[in-house]
């Protein structure tokens, strides 16, 4: 038997145990969001370094920087001229929303037609379970070196990513660092994340009066803050729905696309409703700024009075495309809000969330070796995609280890809905990606 084909004949075999085990995490609510209890978070990294011990690993810890969330550490030492590679993922979870908005509890998991429905089931326990699952099935046939590091932090934006890395470098040091946090094509296609777009956030405040007035008596001359900040916010696209911002760079268009029913599909989008922007969807996705308006500040309907209000605040994310330096954008942003401020209105921009965007090198050994693995776990080639969303923490990595080699790779697919309401990850894909791991850390191995 070929060693792809005894891999995997493991995995399968293997799969169940991991299966529980990924149940068994999505049961702990570790959001690290700081409303929630964070005892959830600290009893997650105790469940993570347990299940490390049994993998072989001859050193866990649980470690913490400043006041950071806890992370797992655990190594186990290269041999003789092989490389170490570095297994990321993070095992806190988005809050749960609105439980109504889930078709059962959020940290009960259960399965509907080939999917593990809960909370961190995709983002990103699955990816805590690619690693387990890969060292086990290689068990002492292993040939590299392995640290795994499972963050506490990720959905907070990794407040003391820097810190941490700063104060335990030499203990995550590594020739080559797998990210096992992104997405593949769709349920049967493999991808692998060569760019990421970067995020600025910020907050704006409209405000009109000192103080909220009678909308009878004094409505006409005066406009709400909710209709101004309203009329601000609709300068930041144009008509045809792309940013309107000045001084936010493109990189150029993917070379595959993304089909539109598919996307209409995967996204959720109700029939009738046309999609902004031009260009290619994948472009659009990936490539190019995006610029939503997440949060909105204002009188609650079953709270308002017949008052004229006085201020409204917007929190806005903004997703930049690779080769966009934050800072600069985030200037570019505020120079807009404050430029167009309708009819006089005092706007003021509260600086948020910085992160860097990410564009993986065309090609590499590490790439390669990937590659190779994934074809074969998969049975057809990775395609190289783009992500919308934002890894900053990639960026820190690569400050200080600038001679490893970074692979982003996917436990979820389109219709994962992380972030969201009945987040799932695909059983059979997860089974993949646990084989593909295992045939990386092979490949990588082979030289």
């Amino acid at each position: 038997m070929t060693l792809p084909d005894d891999l995997r004949s493991r995995v399968h075999d293997l799969f169940p145990a991991l299966r529980a085990d990924l149940e068994a995490l999505v049961r702990i609510p570790s959001v690290s969001a700081p409303a929630f209890d964070q005892a959830h978070v600290a009893s997650s990294a105790e469940a993570v370094a347990e299940l490390l011990r049994g993998a072989g690993l001859d050193e866990v810890q649980i470690l913490t920087s400043g006041e950071s969330r806890p992370a797992v550490v655990a190594r186990r030492s290269a041999p003789a001229g092989a490389p170490t590679v570095l297994l990321y993922a993070h095992h806190d979870v988005q809050p749960p929303g609105d439980a109504a908005s889930w078709a059962t509890d959020p940290f009960v998991p259960t399965e509907r037609d080939g999917r593990l429905y809960g909370r961190g089931a995709a983002d990103d326990k699955a990816g805590i379970v690619a690693h387990l699952g890969a060292l086990r099935a290689l068990g002492d046939e292993l040939a590299v070196g392995v640290t795994v590091f499972v963050e506490g932090e990720e959905e907070i934006g990794s407040p003391y990513f820097g810190e941490f890395l700063a104060e335990h470098a030499e203990l995550l040091r590594a020739d080559v660092i797998v990210v096992a946090d992104s997405s593949n094509w769709k349920v049967g296609v493999p991808g692998l994340t060569t760019s990421l777009r970067g995020l600025v956030d910020c907050e704006v405040e409209l405000s009109v009066l000192s103080h909220a007035v009678h909308s009878g008596m004094f409505g006409g001359p005066v406009l709400d803050a909710i209709t101004l900040l309203s009329r601000l916010i609709s300068t930041l696209h144009d008509d045809a729905g792309d940013v309107a911002v000045a001084g936010l760079a493109h990189a150029p268009d993917p070379t595959v696309d993304y089909d539109e029913a598919d996307f209409r599909a995967d996204s959720g989008l109700l029939d009738g409703v046309q999609l902004a922007g031009t260009g290619p969807i994948s472009s659009r996705l990936w490539t190019k700024p995006a610029l939503s308006v997440i949060g909105f500040d204002a009188p609650t309907v079953a709270l308002s009075s017949n008052t004229i209000a006085p201020k409204a605040t917007a929190k806005l994310s903004l997703r930049i495309a690779a080769g966009q330096d934050p800072e600069a954008a985030l200037e570019a942003l505020r120079t807009h809000l404050l430029d167009n401020a309708p009819l006089g209105a005092k706007v003021v921009v509260r600086d948020g969330e910085l992160g860097k965007p990410f564009q993986a090198p065309a090609d590499s050994a590490a790439m390669r070796a990937a590659r190779a693995a994934f074809e074969q776990a998969w049975g057809v080639p990775p395609v190289d995609i783009g992500i919308g969303g934002s890894i900053p923490f990639i960026a820190d990595l690569l400050e200080v280890f600038p001679d490893a080699a970074i692979l982003v790779t996917g436990v979820e697919d389109p219709d994962s809905r992380a972030h969201g309401a009945d987040e799932s990850v695909h059983l059979g894909e997860l089974e993949k990606v646990v084989l593909a791991e295992a045939l990386l850390l092979d490949g990588l191995a082979q030289g």
